[in-house]
């Protein structure tokens, strides 16, 4: 009797002891998507992620009946083929307003150079405030893509008056941006006001595209978000992923007030299936956006299946660059997190035996400088680079889509369930372990009862979430892609080249 009681009370413990894993079920879906993988060539990569606290929002057609966007909201819609859709906004007479529109094209390639959106901010006379365009590029893939419309405080300036603007997003491309709608998201920044400070721009800074010098120190892993709101924040070091045909990593970096960020992004080569040697224009992106979603830099490169290294150092970021005529030192105007993403075209599914090897070298160099005097809080703004974002970033620590810090492996919010499971799967064990080592020393005490071991492995951990295809960004208004004037690629795009500030 005492065997079968002793063998009732070990089928009990490794019944307990399994239990947490019952208890957990299935485990609930990501957070919202804003675009959807598609099947064949770049189908792995994950859809887009907007922010969790985004809201629904549906534009207008026309200026009367435009729904309101409020600061420091992040919204949702979706736009078809061909249509621009119209917002409303109240600015005030002393913040500066940011609005962005990231477009979630599908994961295909073979696109227009010109498919992508416009916004524009107009005042309500209808004279336009700002605007630029984003586009798939000469690469002819993209998604995400980002088009930002701003209201700069200045004096003897148009759109300074307080009141009602109207912020509209159109879709470009015509018949060749294809068939169905594209979801939209959409961000309005409100940069607090300026009362002094250091607002001039530096001199003698100069944008170099040559890739920084190595950083040093051991590589470190980061998983790549799939966009801005889940982007895995990376600060000075060696950073490496795994890039599959068709996706774009999100990685974000912190740069204050007088620091300038560098970058080199290295792509081993390829085993290629069948030994054949694919050449694929355009085939790899590396692109850089500033804190309000605003394309400052892109720079591509052929596909050949040979490892490729592309590069860039940027100018300082300063206040006053805002008011450069120059796209790519005009939006370094900023201290806060700047955005790299780094696309390969789905065409290299046909070539590839599964992902490449990613690598980042990443600097931030220089002194951090004092900043312009804000008249509100700058940092809850999204204006400023906090101890928080330096700690996080140094730890390659990446934020889930709610804005939330997330795990190392940059799963964030999405591991939730399992890391409560795990911390009730620990606090259960512990208590089981000491009721068995309990029991066990009282049956040490009854001659002839054994005790049986009993020893548990941990579940496989869940695979992150990938992401999907990005944008060219600032291609000129009209005209072909980048340098098909025969002028560098460097000298084309941005903001200040396509839609001058009033």
């Amino acid at each position: 009797m005492r065997q079968r009681s002793g063998t009732r009370l070990r089928w009990a413990a490794v019944a307990a002891l399994c239990a947490p894993a019952v208890l957990c079920g299935p485990l609930p879906a990501p957070g919202p998507s804003v675009a959807a993988a598609a099947d064949g060539p770049g189908d792995s990569a994950s859809a887009y992620r907007t922010a969790r606290n985004a809201e629904r929002t549906r534009g207008a057609t026309s200026g009367s009946g435009a729904p309101e966007l409020k600061a420091r909201h992040v919204y949702t819609d979706t736009i078809g083929a061909g249509q621009t859709l119209f917002y409303r906004v109240r600015l005030d007479e002393e913040s500066n307003a940011h609005l962005s529109a990231v477009a979630a094209l599908p994961p295909t390639g073979g696109a227009a150079f010109d498919t992508g959106i416009e916004a524009t901010l107009l005042s309500a006379d209808g004279a336009r405030c700002d605007g630029m365009r984003g586009t798939a590029g000469a690469g002819g893939f993209g998604l995400p893509v980002a088009a930002t419309a701003s209201r700069l405080v200045r004096p003897n300036a148009s759109c300074q008056r307080a009141g009602e603007y109207l912020f509209l997003v159109k879709r470009t491309g015509g018949a060749a941006s294809g068939p169905g709608d594209w979801p939209l998201e959409i961000s309005f920044l409100a940069e607090p006001g300026v009362t002094g400070g250091a607002t001039a721009a530096p001199g003698g800074a100069a944008w170099s595209t040559e890739p920084p010098a190595d950083p040093g120190g051991l590589p470190r892993r980061v998983r790549g978000g799939t966009g801005f709101n889940d982007a895995a924040a990376t600060g000075r070091g060696v950073w490496r992923d795994r890039l599959e045909p068709g996706e774009t990593l999100f990685y974000k970096v912190p740069v204050d007030w007088g620091r300038r960020l560098g970058v080199a992004a290295e792509l081993a080569g390829a085993e290629t299936a069948g030994g054949r040697v694919p050449h694929l224009g355009g085939g790899v992106l590396l692109r850089l956006h500033n804190t309000a979603r605003a394309p400052v830099h892109d720079q591509g490169t052929a596909f050949d299946g040979q490892p490729k290294t592309l590069g860039f150092t940027t100018v300082p970021a300063a206040f006053g660059h805002r008011f450069s005529g120059t796209a790519k030192v005009g939006e370094m105007c900023f201290a806060g997190w700047y955005y790299l993403s780094v696309g390969l075209t789905p065409e290299a599914a046909a070539y590839v035996k599964g992902g490449l090897d990613l690598t980042l070298r990443l600097t931030v160099e220089g002194e951090p400088q004092p900043g312009p005097a804000y008249d509100g809080d700058a940092a809850a703004a999204g204006f400023a680079v906090t101890g928080e974002d330096r700690e996080r970033a140094a730890e390659g620590r990446a934020a889930a889509p709610d804005g939330t810090a997330a795990d190392e492996d940059g799963t964030g919010e999405r591991d939730g369930p399992l890391r409560a499971v795990g911390f009730a799967g620990i606090g259960a064990g512990t208590v089981l372990l000491l009721g068995l080592a309990a029991w066990t020393l009282a049956v040490r005490r009854r001659p002839g009862e054994t005790v049986t071991a009993v020893t548990a492995t941990d579940p496989p951990a869940g695979g992150p979430h990938r992401p999907v295809p990005g944008q060219r960004p600032g291609h000129p208004l009209p005209g072909g892609p980048p340098g098909a004037d025969g002028a560098p690629p460097e000298q084309h795009g941005g903001r200040y080249g396509q839609m001058p500030r009033p």
